[in-house]
C-alpha cells in the first residue's frame, strides 16, 4: 500500500521556518511529502533545508522545470492525496480565490482534485480586511479546508489573530482529512 502524498505549499511569510517543523513531522507521520515554494517564501527559508527534511526534491517558483515531457505541477497535482499550503499568506489566498496560476503552488491548486487545507499566517488587519475575508468565503464555499489562524502576539508586533496555526493543530486537521 503506497503512502498518502501531501504537497506541502509554503509561501511567503515570517511563519515560513515553521515549514521545516511541520514537514519533518508529516515524514515522521509515514507521509510522502513534495514541498513547493513560491518566490517569496524563499526569502525567509531555502529549499535545502525542505528537501533535507522531506526527501524530496523542493520545486520552487524559479525552477520548476523537468526533464521529462509531464509537467512538475500536473504531475505532483496527480499524485496529491492533500494539498496543505502552511503558511498561506494573504497573497496565495487571493490568488486561488482568483483562479489565477502564475507559479507552480497555485498552477498545482487549480489542477488538484485533491482536498485543500489552507493554514493562514498574516497581519491581522489583513486577515479581517473585506477583501481577504471574501477570499476566505469563495474558497469555502468550494470546499477548501481552514486551520487557524490562531490568536496572539504577531511578527509585526501586533496582538490578535493572524499567527500560522500550532504544528499540532496542523498535523491534526491533516490526519482528519486524509482519514488517518
Amino acid at each position: 500500500m503506497s503512502r498518502p502524498t501531501v504537497i506541502l505549499g509554503v509561501t511567503g511569510s515570517i511563519a515560513a521556518y515553521k515549514a521545516a517543523d511541520l514537514a519533518s513531522k508529516l515524514v515522521r507521520d509515514a507521509l510522502e511529502v513534495h514541498v513547493v515554494m513560491t518566490a517569496a517564501a524563499e526569502r525567509f527559508i531555502t529549499p535545502l533545508t525542505l528537501q533535507t527534511l522531506s526527501r524530496n526534491e523542493v520545486v520552487c517558483a524559479s525552477s520548476a522545470q523537468r526533464p521529462d515531457w509531464k509537467p512538475v505541477h500536473i504531475d505532483l497535482a496527480d499524485r496529491a492525496s492533500l494539498l496543505l499550503i502552511a503558511p498561506a499568506s494573504a497573497n496565495i489566498i487571493a490568488e486561488l480565490a482568483l483562479g489565477l496560476a502564475g507559479h507552480p503552488l497555485a498552477e498545482i491548486a487549480l489542477a488538484t482534485r485533491a482536498p485543500i487545507l489552507i493554514a493562514p499566517a498574516m497581519n491581522g488587519n489583513m486577515w479581517n480586511h473585506p477583501a481577504t475575508v471574501q477570499n476566505v468565503d469563495t474558497l469555502k464555499s468550494r470546499g477548501v479546508r481552514f486551520c487557524g489562524p490562531a490568536d496572539g502576539l504577531l511578527a509585526c508586533g501586533y496582538e490578535g489573530t493572524g499567527r500560522l496555526a500550532e504544528t499540532t493543530d496542523i498535523l491534526a486537521a491533516v490526519h482528519q482529512v486524509l482519514a488517518l
